[in-house]
């Protein structure tokens, strides 16, 4: 058994928490581990925070999806503004972020928080997109504990 879904969402701050709680109400529901489920929506909340404020004047909207599948859980959060700038996408340079730093730290805290990060540009149509993943731990009493 997996569980999948996509949202799209207006361009706009509310649908940051949105996007967390309804992640988190999904993941309660399956049985995921709390912290588990804290760390990807906090995860989700910058990677949407992202969308929000860089997709640009002409995006009006950007869309989460996502994926629950045995013992892992993919997510991506896409929108069509910009994009990433063309060299190395990854939030450099290692380490934590300065404090005094104006930008740079959600995509930090993404990769700390996630196993697997990926950003990236939409092919084709513009845009960016940041796909990450986590290996689930389940509560001992998961209702839809999903097994492959």
């Amino acid at each position: 058994m997996s569980i999948w879904w996509s949202l799209h969402l207006r361009r706009e701050a509310a649908s940051v928490p949105l996007a967390r709680r309804l992640l988190l109400g999904a993941m309660e529901t399956a049985g995921v581990d709390p912290d588990t489920s804290y760390d990807l929506s906090l995860a989700l909340g910058e990677a949407c925070a992202n969308a929000v404020e860089h997709a640009g004047d002409g995006s009006a909207e950007f869309r989460v999806t996502a994926y629950l599948d045995g013992e892992k859980c993919c997510i991506e959060v896409s929108d069509s503004g910009p994009g990433f700038p063309a060299g190395p996408l990854r939030a450099t340079p290692p380490g934590p972020a300065p404090v005094d730093a104006e930008g740079g730290r959600g995509l930090r805290l993404i990769e700390e928080l996630a196993d697997h990060v990926h950003f990236g540009n939409r092919a084709g149509r513009g845009g960016a997109v940041v796909s990450f993943d986590k290996i689930v731990k389940w509560r001992a009493d998961a209702p839809l504990a999903l097994t492959t």
